[in-house]
């Protein structure tokens, strides 16, 4: 079929951008799911102000939740400079995928460098927890243990003995207890481990996508900065 440049631009520039959109709302999914999950939630709520795992649980949140933001926009805003053929547009859209680009490099390096802080402050809430109403049976950390075991399916820390204390016998749903349950802290470990490296796969994809959307915009740009008038360009025939 035959199109215009104008059309050609359209063609290349709109499914990406609708690429970017997809991926800015799985992010701010994610996020969301993160940080209202229930497994996320209670660990935040029990974690003492010293413990790293709240600061990072609302850090994690608002970091995903303004990078979704900024690829929606510059998704947004690629789409607007092509109808539009506005260089002013472009170049916006362009700089929030540098914007986003600048904020998933050091997310990424932090992943890699401090691959099991996340894990260590989760089961360090757990043993913190566990301690505790195990020197005091009467605490009301008791209920908040229970609320762990039900919400993460596990009882309590194994033994080398392989017996049971009492914590696990007043804290532990009963077919946990009379059976052999899973150990908490490896629960706890598996899980985010799983969650993690999905986290950082993610992270991957939108770096790839955020270096590719600099380059569809400074195609964009350029398309529109050497072609005063699109229309008298002729046509074109796609094979």
């Amino acid at each position: 079929f035959v199109c215009t440049q104008r059309e050609l631009l359209l063609c290349k520039s709109l499914p990406e951008t609708l690429l970017f959109q997809l991926l800015g709302l799985s992010i701010a999914t994610l996020s969301t799911v993160a940080h209202y999950g229930l497994r996320f939630t209670l660990i935040s709520n029990i974690s003492l102000d010293s413990n790293a795992y709240k600061a990072i649980h609302h850090s994690a949140f608002y970091f995903g939740i303004c990078l979704s933001m900024t690829l929606i926009l510059a998704a947004l805003l690629s789409s607007a400079a092509t109808v539009r053929e506005s260089q002013c547009l472009t170049a916006m859209g362009f700089f929030c995928f540098a914007l986003a680009f600048c904020g998933l490099i050091p997310a990424a390096c932090w992943r890699y460098t401090h691959s099991t802080e996340v894990e260590d402050s989760m089961m360090d809430v757990y043993d913190f927890v566990y301690e505790e109403v195990r020197r005091n049976t009467s605490s009301f950390r008791r209920h908040e243990l229970t609320a762990i075991h039900e919400a993460f399916l596990c009882c309590g820390k194994h033994s080398p003995f392989g017996d049971t204390t009492d914590v696990e016998n007043m804290t532990c749903p009963p077919d946990q207890v009379h059976k052999e349950g899973q150990d908490c802290l490896q629960e706890i470990q598996d899980f985010l481990k799983k969650h993690m490296d999905f986290v950082f796969s993610l992270l991957g994809i939108a770096i790839g996508f955020t270096v590719y959307g600099m380059f569809l915009t400074s195609f964009l740009w350029f398309s529109i900065h050497f072609s005063s008038n699109l229309y008298r360009k002729g046509k074109y025939t796609l094979r």
